[in-house]
């Protein structure tokens, strides 16, 4: 058989296969409608430097900076009176807390994704939210899929207010 006539039928069966398997949704693809954050502008978020860990109520956080943020964290900020530069970023992921089955002592470990929180500082685009864009995302665990929150960057911004001589952020770069 020619290659030509390979390459097609492996495209077939591979289509085939397919069929009746759901693929799961790329989260870079999801947008919220009300003007907020888009998960591309997030692209790596998984890869970055530990701000803290928190635990709320049953889920457990973990809040991740950029190279922006944690700079600016480790400059002093918020603390020293300045406030965190445009392009600072954070993401919040949230678990479902559940007891380790493994541990040998009782632990609380992540269970199910429950949603995960954006928010980038960016003075132009955000000027009437504190400087800051906001987007929740939650996540269904059945269909493995993303939507987003509205309305889009001013979901965030009402609880943050109290924070505002933080310059709107609630976690604090802890010691290591």
């Amino acid at each position: 058989m020619p290659r030509k006539h390979v390459a097609l039928v492996g495209i077939a069966l591979t289509s085939l296969a397919l069929g009746g398997i759901a693929l799961a949704q790329d989260k870079y693809s999801v947008r919220p409608t009300g003007g907020g954050l888009a998960f591309t502008e997030f692209k790596g978020f998984e890869h970055w430097e530990t701000v803290a860990v928190s635990h709320a109520g049953d889920m457990i956080e973990v809040i991740l900076g950029n190279p922006t943020i944690i700079k600016a964290y480790q400059s002093g900020v918020p603390g020293n009176g300045k406030d965190f530069p445009d392009g600072s970023k954070l993401a919040k992921i949230h678990w479902m807390a559940k007891q380790s089955a493994e541990a040998p002592s009782a632990t609380t470990v992540p269970g199910a994704l429950h949603d995960i929180d954006l928010m980038a500082r960016d003075s132009k685009r955000f000027r009437d939210t504190g400087n800051w864009g906001y987007t929740q995302y939650n996540y269904d665990p059945a269909k493995a899929t993303f939507t987003a929150l509205e309305p889009g960057s001013k979901c965030g911004f009402a609880c943050h207010t109290t924070v505002a001589a933080k310059d709107y952020v609630f976690t604090a770069y802890g010691p290591r």
